[in-house]
């Protein structure tokens, strides 16, 4: 299981060490544009149609403002232009930090 052994804003950048000794970095735009929360990507019916969603919408010079831990495997974060309802789990941040 990924764990986090270092989490910290460098610039733009979310860097994360993780307990592998392995490390991430991950901009702050493409975090928020890669926000699991159902208002970013939409949430789909029985029948596959996806409603809602913020479809390409542009996130440059977005930034993180602070990030609240939860539990031992994810991390919500408040972003400059209000969202904060994103609960990124570990392995979402760990893949997002090799792309």
């Amino acid at each position: 299981m990924n764990q986090t052994k270092t989490i910290q804003v460098i610039g733009t950048d979310l860097a994360i060490i993780w307990e592998d000794g392995q490390e991430g970095y991950i901009s702050s735009e493409a975090l928020r544009a890669n926000s699991p929360s159902a208002s970013v990507s939409g949430e789909r019916d029985i029948f596959g149609t996806q409603y809602g969603g913020e479809f390409q919408k542009n996130y440059s010079g977005v930034t993180i403002d602070s990030w609240t831990t939860i539990g031992n495997y994810a991390i919500r974060f408040q972003f400059s232009d209000g969202h904060n309802t994103g609960i990124y789990g570990y392995d979402l941040l760990r893949r997002l930090g090799e792309a």
